[in-house]
């Protein structure tokens, strides 16, 4: 009788183990799912950071032109030769040909 009962006991715990495995390996898989997926969106983050990287680059270059042109802008020189293309401005020593229609 006591072999019957130990032996039962036995498989009651081979059972219970074998759930707890199984339960484990399902909760390992789960996190290794969730790992992958967590991986992939840090890969999109850092691709998605290196191009606003490059986005500020191309920005911080765009303004230094503006800023050299704003100085060019304020110089007399850029004022006198808008005011020859735009207004016709023509100093006394110069001689202007046009040509025949």
């Amino acid at each position: 009788m006591k072999r019957e009962v130990i032996q039962g006991k036995k498989k009651r715990s081979n059972t219970g183990r074998t759930s707890i495995i199984c339960m484990a390996l399902f909760l390992m898989m789960v996190l290794s799912v969730q790992m992958f997926r967590l991986y992939q969106k840090d890969q999109q983050y850092v691709q998605q950071i290196e191009a606003l990287n490059q986005q500020v680059q191309e920005q911080e270059e765009k303004k230094a032109e503006l800023m050299e042109y704003e100085g060019y802008i304020n110089t007399p020189e850029y004022v006198e030769s808008t005011a020859q293309e735009k207004l016709g401005l023509v100093h006394e020593n110069e001689i202007i040909f046009r040509e025949k229609k």
